[in-house]
């Protein structure tokens, strides 16, 4: 069911539409969607390191969900690394987390199992997560949510995983690509399945596709994309139906289009004493507006 547009998307519409040309969108008075986005929180009880300052998160979080619940969003989602470190910190950012009164979501990011190993298990659960990867269906969308710490040594805590972390690490270090911070992480063959299977199925019921993750896949920046990045592209490739991929990680961001596919990187919250990087994500017909709050850049992405 779509969301009627209350006054303050009225003032969102008017930005679009002063910026686009009449062939541009088929205008419709109503949102689609709308989605709340954060990345990179990265809490904890720790002093400032050069531009990251960990506790301010707490207050920067708290003033995005004032925004947000202001707003008819169908759902909110933070795209990994909730935490910086200390399992603990989860006692005092969720507690400001769980005031959103639209739908939440988590994507885990590396520094999300950032914690002593006998915690590591315990990550899911204290995130409200069921599934490390999972999907979402809302208003013929399909929200596919990837786990980039499949294969990483932060999130491989079983010895069959670790043991794949392992030998596609191998591959990276002897090949000739940037991603090579072992920081990052990669996917394993039995989530290119599941994922390839899940598009499979948004090709079967006439759904558009956008893809979450932590890392990046694509961009202007190369050392922070994740290891095995092509495999999945390649994925992408051969689906019509994926329109977008949006991730954390890169905390400065970044974009790109390609194959008319948004590969979008949010600013890191975390990331400065003075802004607080945030986005309100409205999805109407064949157009992705994206208004950028605390030095998150707006976008208007066109769906092709």
């Amino acid at each position: 069911m779509k969301i009627f547009i209350r006054y303050i998307v009225f003032g969102i519409l008017t930005i679009i539409l002063a910026g686009c040309q009449s062939d541009d969108i088929n205008f419709d008075p109503t949102v689609d969607l709308a989605i709340g986005i954060i990345a990179d929180c990265q809490y904890c009880e720790c002093e400032s390191y050069k531009s990251r300052y960990y506790k301010y998160s707490l207050s920067k979080l708290e003033g995005a969900i004032e925004q947000f619940n202001t707003e008819p969003l169908n759902y909110t989602i933070h795209l990994g690394d909730f935490i910086d470190r200390d399992f603990a910190s989860f006692d005092k950012i969720l507690p400001v987390w769980n005031k959103l009164s639209s739908k939440k979501y988590h994507v885990l990011g590396n520094h999300d199992f950032n914690v002593a190993d006998a915690f590591k298990p315990k990550v899911l659960e204290r995130l409200d997560l069921v599934d490390r990867y999972y999907s979402i269906v809302e208003n013929q969308w399909r929200f596919i949510v990837l786990d980039g710490n499949d294969l990483s040594y932060h999130g491989a805590y079983s010895q069959h995983k670790k043991k794949q972390t392992d030998s596609l690490f191998s591959k990276v270090l002897q090949s000739k690509a940037h991603n090579k911070p072992a920081w990052n992480g990669g996917i394993s063959q039995e989530q290119l399945v599941w994922l390839e299977n899940e598009l499979i199925s948004a090709h079967n019921n006439d759904e558009r596709v956008g893809i979450y993750c932590h890392f990046p896949i694509a961009g202007n920046e190369y050392t922070e994309i994740l290891w095995n990045s092509e495999q999945i592209l390649d994925l992408i490739d051969k689906y019509p139906a994926v329109k977008f991929y949006f991730n954390g990680h890169n905390h400065d961001g970044d974009y790109l289009i390609r194959n008319g596919v948004h590969y979008l990187t949010f600013k890191g919250m975390v990331e400065s004493d003075s802004q607080s990087p945030f986005a309100s994500v409205f999805i109407i017909k064949n157009i992705i507006y994206i208004e950028g709050h605390g030095g998150e850049h707006s976008r208007k992405l066109i769906i092709k």
